[in-house]
């Protein structure tokens, strides 16, 4: 009976991504969005990984703003960016959270996909065993000798590296380098640490917390480090195609994500409460993770910051540099929120994100 529960969870997900894409292709809907548009698709797949980084698509879903806007969406969680961006290509996803970095990565390998929206900024960082630090964030300094379990091709893994750039600490296994020995997924990077050759790992939301609890030390966040701030970590990611024959669709689900947004800033309970819906841990944990200054989950597409990122990551030799323009597409962003603000002209969160769109397009 053991061995039976334990496949029946990995059946349903299976049958769940095998059914999407049926859905997917039989779905050419007439329903209208709450600004009066027709939407070209109701049925939408969502993929999404274990993190409160991906909250907006989980206060949509729990709020009813996806079915406010004509839209029938289903949630599917999964274990890496490679996985989501393999989700998208077959159909079987419609929109995916994943991160920044290995989305530029795909795009510079030929993938054809779009970052269209935003989910977080900052939120990650790296911990350590308790025996090799007395106290939190005393700096990738602390790294030096050890083994390091992170994620090849992750934000995680970029930001590591150029902190220890900027140290001037080399990568190796020297007592003066760092060790990194990678993982296919943040949890398996996290889990490593109960072997005894892995000194410190990666962490992203909530997994810092989670450490924190289970008696790990901090190295750092990066919203704390002043070469990572408003780092773009996840981005809402689609395929180009799709988000050019099926705009209004798009744009209504941007519309769910802003007012989800609106949501997390005026209720926090109930962000906290739709959250632990799709990630099960303390409500402690996710009120730190999302409202302790680590982090900050917003839709915007944040073009400027990913571009940004990009330059870096061509420069420590993860891409070769691309054209990225064709790969990023705002105006599904700016004319879902202008949609918005026509019937809330005097809100201070929507025009917030009016301005710091502006900003940063």
């Amino acid at each position: 009976m053991k061995n039976i529960k334990k496949i029946i969870p990995v059946i349903t997900a299976l049958s769940l991504l095998t059914g999407c894409a049926g859905l997917n292709n039989s779905s050419s809907s007439t329903s209208t969005t709450s600004d009066g548009s027709t939407i070209e698709k109701s049925n939408i797949n969502i993929g999404y990984l274990n993190s409160t980084a991906h909250l907006l698509a989980f206060v949509a879903k729990e709020e009813g703003y996806f079915s406010e806007e004509g839209l029938n969406v289903e949630l599917t969680q999964f274990s890496s960016a490679a996985e989501l961006v393999n989700g998208l290509e077959s159909d079987k996803l419609d929109v995916a959270f994943i991160g920044s970095v290995p989305t530029l990565t795909f795009q510079s390998q030929g993938h054809d996909i779009s970052i269209f929206g935003g989910a977080m900024t900052n939120g990650h960082g790296y911990v350590i065993k308790e025996e090799y630090a007395d106290e939190d964030e005393l700096g990738v300094e602390i790294l030096k000798g050890r083994n390091v379990a992170s994620v090849k091709n992750s934000v995680q893994d970029a930001e590591l590296q150029i902190l220890l750039k900027k140290a001037g600490i080399g990568i190796g296994e020297g007592d003066d380098e760092v060790n990194i020995v990678y993982f296919d997924s943040q949890k398996d990077a996290y889990a490593a640490l109960l072997n005894q050759s892995i000194d410190a790992a990666s962490a992203y939301s909530p997994y810092t917390s989670l450490a924190k609890s289970q008696g790990y030390k901090v190295v750092y966040y990066c919203a704390h480090e002043k070469e990572l701030e408003n780092q773009p970590c996840c981005r809402q990611v689609a395929k180009t195609s799709s988000l050019n024959d099926q705009p209004n669709t798009y744009k209504a689900l941007e519309r769910a994500f802003i007012k989800a947004y609106h949501f997390t800033q005026t209720d926090h309970e109930g962000t906290i409460d739709d959250v632990k819906k799709y990630i099960d841990i303390e409500e402690d944990y996710i009120d730190t993770e999302v409202y302790g200054g680590f982090s900050t989950s917003s839709p915007d597409p944040d073009k400027k910051g990913t571009i940004a990122l990009k330059e870096t990551i061509v420069e420590l030799g993860y891409t070769e540099d691309f054209d990225i323009e064709p790969h990023y597409n705002t105006d599904i962003y700016s004319q879902a929120l202008e949609s918005i603000l026509k019937d809330n002209k005097d809100d201070d969160i929507y025009k917030s994100l009016k301005e710091h769109f502006d900003d940063y397009e």
